[in-house]
């Protein structure tokens, strides 16, 4: 089979390329024609990439949240897995962050509300208001409930839905957000308490409504009385110095801040000399790159467990 010559690929009839000269002497309309349809290309090049981005996005949230709502605890567990996966791909590229914050606004893709209507839902108080089930012919729906794992899980995805978009920090305070997690700082295990702080902190940021809840919840002190009991794990008394740091540095680091008085109730609760550590180490380390960072927040919340560890 004989296929016809690319177009690209014929010659001039003198089989020669123009010359630099000949080419110098273009019409300056046909190069601005040129230039325009270039321009054109690349428009419609961006627009199918970013529908195509969207329609990734769309399709990871959905796929994931089907299995967030399901009855079984295996099934959300695998939900919220994809989910945090898809979060974690989404934060490597500024396009797909923007694309994320615009499905929020989306009812049927919102991430927020599918957690504290499943996942947490067992954190709290669920008791029976009546028995009129029993007496009915119809099946009573029963949900299995959460476990570690999937309350785990679910603290780490609500921590990335408000990291990338601050507007769902909204929609937690709408769903009782800081009741409920100091409720799993409480009564939960150790690998839900490590991830309620980093979502506490999360949902706290920039969200005056969230952080006059968290005082209202007496949250510093539920989180003072871990880092006091040497009883409790070492690494979770860590986690809680690391979240007194934060929350002294970024949460409260605002002006009129709904938790002013921070300060006072450090001194109060862990003493002059670690709540003067805290305020130090928050004064500095805006400058370094987020690995050193994360170490000097490591070192300052050890420093501060030292120094409580003495008296």
């Amino acid at each position: 089979m004989n296929l016809k010559e690319a177009l690209w690929s014929k010659q001039s009839d003198s089989n020669e390329y123009p010359s630099p000269s000949s080419s110098s002497r273009r019409d300056p309309e046909s190069e601005a024609a040129s230039t325009a349809a270039t321009n054109v290309v690349g428009e419609l090049v961006n627009s199918l990439n970013k529908q195509r981005i969207y329609r990734e996005v769309t399709l990871a949230l959905r796929t994931g949240l089907r299995d967030a709502r399901a009855e079984f605890s295996f099934l959300r567990v695998r939900g919220l897995r994809f989910l945090l996966k898809s979060l974690r791909s989404i934060a490597q590229s500024d396009s797909s962050i923007i694309l994320f914050s615009h499905t929020q606004s989306i009812p049927d893709l919102q991430v927020v509300p599918v957690l504290f209507e499943h996942s947490f839902k067992e954190t709290e108080d669920d008791r029976v208001e009546n028995l009129d089930h029993i007496f009915t012919v119809e099946p009573m729906k029963i949900n299995s409930p959460s476990t570690d794992a999937e309350v785990a899980l679910a603290l780490r995805v609500l921590e990335g839905c408000c990291l990338l978009h601050p507007e769902s920090t909204r929609l937690a305070h709408q769903h009782k957000a800081i009741p409920v997690l100091m409720n799993v700082l409480s009564t939960r295990g150790v690998l839900e308490q490590g991830a309620c702080l980093d979502a506490l902190i999360s949902i706290m940021l920039d969200s005056s409504s969230n952080q006059m809840d968290f005082e209202a919840c007496n949250g510093i002190e539920e989180v003072a009385e871990l880092i006091r009991d040497k009883q409790v794990d070492e690494n979770l008394r860590l986690k809680c110095g690391e979240f007194l740091l934060l929350l002294k540095g970024h949460v409260n680091g605002m002006e009129r801040s709904p938790m002013a008085t921070i300060s006072d109730d450090l001194r109060r609760l862990l003493g002059e000399e670690s709540a003067s550590l805290i305020w130090a180490a928050s004064q500095f380390g805006s400058t370094l790159d987020p690995d050193q960072r994360l170490t000097a927040l490591h070192i300052q919340a050890r420093r501060v467990l030292e120094s409580l560890d003495l008296y």
